[in-house]
This record gives structure tokens, C-alpha cells and sequence, in this order.
């Protein structure tokens, strides 16, 4: 078995995180969307030969993710799909810590993202908001609150409505 690479092989922005790759129909306006709503960084792209995004990175917070058109794949094999390509379901939810989770919350429902729970004081210690993206996918962002033990957390959830 191969060894895996050395820590200074890898980049530091990937060094500690499993990177979402998420696919869209189209990038370029989620890649606007996530800027307006989510205050996120453009970092990299490279354009489809045939229109279209093939890779895109972006900073949210101090969270990468990579995204691109599900048609640009440049792959052939038809393995990649935007929600809308499944019925708008997603089987991923992509949580990121943000400093403020209710001025996130504001400024992405201002932007268009569905707002399925509200910024909420959560059992598990962190004030949470689920909103759905206009591509489909689904994001919790947290602002955590307090560090909730292992017991605690149980006795919460066992008290909860």
C-alpha cells in the first residue's frame, strides 16, 4: 500500500476537511448568489471549453467548497447532477460556522435563499438557521453559543418537545 502524502503535500486550505463538491445548473449565478447571500470569495475557476463552469472554489467563512455546472463535468459518464436533476432533493447538507448566524440568515433570505428554520437557540449548543439555496441544496449555519457536554446534550434531547 502506497503511503499516504506528507502534511506539506497537501494544500493547507485542504489540510484538515473533507471538501464538498457540490453541482449546479448554473454556477456562475450560484457562484453571485453565494457572494450576495453567503459573503462568499471567489478563489478559483476554470471555464468549459463549451460554456459553462467546469471548477469553481469559494470561501465561506473559513470553509472551502468546490462547485460546477453538472452539465460541464467534461466527464461523459452523466454520474454528476444538480438537485433539480433529482426531483430538488439533495441527500448532502453543508453546515458552516459563522460568526453571526441571524445576520447571515437576514442577508441570505434577502438574497433568495428559503429560510427553513429561522435562526433558533439550539438543545446542542449552537443558534442555527437551515435555508435551502435557489440551486437546492440545503445549508445549516451555526453560531455556537456554548460548549454542551455529552451528558448534558442527552438530558437536553430527552427534555425536548
Amino acid at each position: 500500500m502506497a503511503e499516504l502524502a506528507a502534511d506539506a503535500e497537501i494544500p493547507d486550505r485542504y489540510r484538515y476537511a473533507v471538501v464538498p463538491h457540490i453541482m449546479v445548473d448554473d454556477a456562475v449565478a450560484a457562484i453571485d448568489f453565494y457572494r450576495r447571500a453567503f459573503g462568499a470569495r471567489e478563489d478559483f475557476r476554470i471555464d468549459a471549453p463549451g460554456g459553462g463552469v467546469l471548477h469553481a472554489e469559494i470561501t465561506i467563512g473559513r470553509s472551502a467548497l468546490m462547485l460546477g455546472d453538472a452539465a460541464a463535468t467534461g466527464t461523459g459518464t452523466g454520474s454528476f447532477a444538480a438537485p433539480a436533476a433529482l426531483g430538488g432533493g439533495t441527500s448532502v447538507t453543508l453546515h458552516v460556522f459563522v460568526p453571526d448566524v441571524d445576520v447571515l440568515a437576514e442577508r441570505a433570505g434577502a438574497a433568495g435563499a428559503e429560510i427553513l428554520q429561522p435562526p433558533t437557540d439550539m438543545f446542542h449548543g449552537d443558534r442555527t438557521a437551515i435555508l435551502r439555496d435557489p440551486s437546492g441544496h440545503l445549508w445549516v449555519f451555526l453560531t455556537h453559543l456554548e460548549d454542551v457536554s455529552e451528558e448534558e446534550l442527552h438530558r437536553r434531547l430527552s427534555t425536548a418537545g
